[in-house]
């Protein structure tokens, strides 16, 4: 197992969902001495909680410019491509690219995990894996584990996941991987994953990630009423997330499966197409839509 140092915590609570938690840690830990590649770290880690917060002109402006880091550059077209429209987005990638190219980046693991983490949001698999495949780092192991399951190949997935196990067992990342690999086996073992994601919100408290983790598990498991109280919590006032892509899907998806009235869950879509038109599943729901209206217009007397 791999010994604490002064970041250990700003991993762990960006790793479990506590964004703004995160930032108050590394705020902290700015305070004490630590080594170059710690402070570096820390910076990259603030940047990548600011992305995950949705602050993105704050990342745009600490991370761009030719006099940066490759990694916050990199960090710096991810906040750029989640913020333009869908067809700017193309443009980014290619910027992307263009960044990878350099020989620096062959080199900077941060660079090739963010560049992983836009190629995954541009469904461009390939190039996602291309990034992180040697495992340089545990969290290349943990987005090698992810891409495996998103590609049903559950083999390398289980052989990415040992190799995180042996990095360190009882790594968050390897708990994280471990849940996720019990979902995409099915029923017969979504229920290690609820108890994997449950002892993480005794231990850290939960987060909108986990309780959307837990939902998608409780969900695979049958277990619908859970999953809903689970997705409900994650929408409430006290976690922020009635704006929540995720939370909002799953609702929706799960009150389907219960049977819940169109009606109840209108609201819901109501928010997720006004606030998310660029996610899949909003621009499906669209489509499907558009061509129900063609068809039906059709028998219009």
């Amino acid at each position: 197992m791999s010994e604490p140092d002064e970041l250990y915590t700003v991993r762990a609570q960006y790793w479990l969902g506590h964004y703004a938690l995160s930032l108050d840690e590394a705020r902290q830990a700015a305070r004490r001495p630590m080594p170059p590649h710690l402070k570096s770290e820390r910076e990259e880690l603030v940047l990548r909680a600011q992305l995950a917060l949705g602050n993105y002109d704050k990342v745009i402006a600490d991370g761009s410019g030719m006099d940066k880091p490759l990694s916050m550059q990199a960090l710096a077209l991810h906040a750029m491509y989640l913020s333009s429209s869908l067809d700017a987005r193309s443009s980014v990638v290619d910027n992307l690219k263009v960044l990878m190219s350099n020989p620096e980046a062959a080199s900077n693991t941060s660079a090739q995990l963010t560049a992983c983490h836009i190629y995954l949001h541009a469904n461009l698999l390939r190039e996602a894996l291309q990034c992180v495949h040697h495992g340089l780092t545990m969290e290349h192991l943990a987005m090698c584990v992810q891409i495996y399951i998103k590609i049903d190949r559950f083999d390398l997935a289980n052989e990415s996941f040992n190799l995180l196990k042996q990095a360190d067992e009882d790594s968050i990342l390897a708990q994280l991987a471990s849940a996720y690999l019990a979902i995409a086996k099915g029923s017969s073992s979504s229920a290690d994953a609820v108890h994997i994601f449950g002892g993480l919100s005794e231990q850290y408290g939960p987060s909108i990630m986990l309780l959307n983790c837990m939902a998608v598990a409780n969900m695979v498991a049958g277990k619908y009423e859970a999953a809903e109280g689970n997705l409900k919590e994650a929408l409430s006032e006290e976690f922020g997330g009635s704006n929540n892509a995720d939370a909002l899907v799953n609702i929706v998806v799960c009150g389907q499966h219960m049977g819940r009235k169109p009606a109840d869950l209108e609201r819901y879509l109501n928010v997720l197409k006004a606030g998310h038109a660029d996610h899949p599943f909003v621009q499906g729901l669209v489509q499907v839509e558009s061509a129900f209206e063609r068809e039906s217009s059709k028998y219009v007397s």
